[in-house]
């Protein structure tokens, strides 16, 4: 077996090496004068089960490009199979045509993948799940809900609990964390009037009392997360923190963050943290290496993956 990391995310891949007891793989990485990419493998991976860790976060194409050179040397170089393991999936948002003429681009990376050499994908809390069937190749697409309900569990007060989903799409992924608590269920009615922006237009539930656990997907611009709370405390939430499995942090993220009356707001290490979420006292980060390093093990020895979600 052999491990690869690209350049979006090296601190998670150095993790998952360490839980592994694996070094990873040596690579040349340069760019020519005009930004082409240009990589080198500088060991045998001939027959090698290879595992290419890769999040297509921002710079996004520039990410993505480099994963897909990335996997086309490996085929050339004649490994066994190839694993791009992405821990954040960029462009899952474009799942569906929103209106006429408009791109289905998570559809278009599920083929610029396969066509390059993957034979199989690793990633975490896919955006929607049916972008799983737009690959031809498997795909495991793992749920961070256990680490974020053990999370809670120890450290916070077990009473008076309360799980709200942000928007009406996402009632199932807070359901299942719910159940793991467990605790009850609240949701924001949500319209959002152009990308980017939204307005939080009722709580749906009776949250007075309660500390609230927002759970969502994507933290982006941070306009939807920090709404909410907003409404949660108006309509008599004691509390309000937020358990979101993808940091993108696009701005003005931090500023809405430090204004808002979120107390934390957790997040996992599918992107690697900036200097400025660094310094963001409201902001705490939840390793994956043990969960990636197992699921990467499991592949390796052909065992079971979803015995991983229980």
């Amino acid at each position: 077996m052999k491990l690869i990391a690209c350049n979006s995310n090296r601190p998670l891949a150095e993790g998952i090496g360490q839980y592994l007891n694996l070094p990873l793989t040596k690579v040349i990485d340069r760019h020519f004068a005009d930004d082409e990419i240009f990589l080198e493998i500088l060991e045998n991976v001939r027959g090698e089960d290879v595992f290419v860790l890769q999040s297509t976060c921002k710079p996004a194409n520039d990410h993505l490009m480099e994963l897909l050179v990335m996997i086309d040397a490996l085929k050339r170089g004649s490994a066994k199979r190839i694993t791009a393991c992405m821990p954040y999936f960029g462009y899952a948002r474009q799942d569906r045509k929103t209106g006429p003429r408009t791109p289905i681009s998570a559809k278009l990376v599920a083929d610029l993948l396969t066509t390059a050499g993957a034979n199989r994908i690793l990633t975490l809390d896919l955006h929607a799940g049916q972008i799983q069937g737009f690959f031809n190749i498997p795909v495991d697409n793992l749920f961070v809900t256990p680490l974020f309900s053990k999370d809670i569990l120890e450290t916070l007060p077990h009473d008076n609990l309360l799980m709200v989903s942000p928007d009406v799409g996402g009632v199932v992924r807070a359901r299942a964390l719910a159940k793991r608590i467990p605790c009850g269920l609240a949701v924001i009615d949500k319209r959002r009037e152009k990308p980017g922006e939204s307005e939080v237009m009722n709580v749906i539930g009776d949250v007075q009392g309660f500390h609230c656990l927002i759970t969502d997907d994507i933290i982006d611009s941070a306009g939807t997360l920090c709404n909410a709370a907003t409404a949660l405390m108006e309509n008599g939430a004691l509390s309000v923190r937020a358990y979101v499995t993808h940091g993108v942090f696009s701005p003005p993220a931090f500023e809405r963050i430090e204004t808002s009356p979120l107390l934390e707001v957790v997040v996992t290490d599918s992107i690697q943290a900036t200097e400025n979420v660094k310094k963001c006292k409201k902001i705490r980060q939840i390793p994956l290496a043990p969960l990636f390093g197992e699921a990467i093990d499991r592949i390796n020895h052909e065992k079971s993956v979803s015995i991983l979600f229980d």
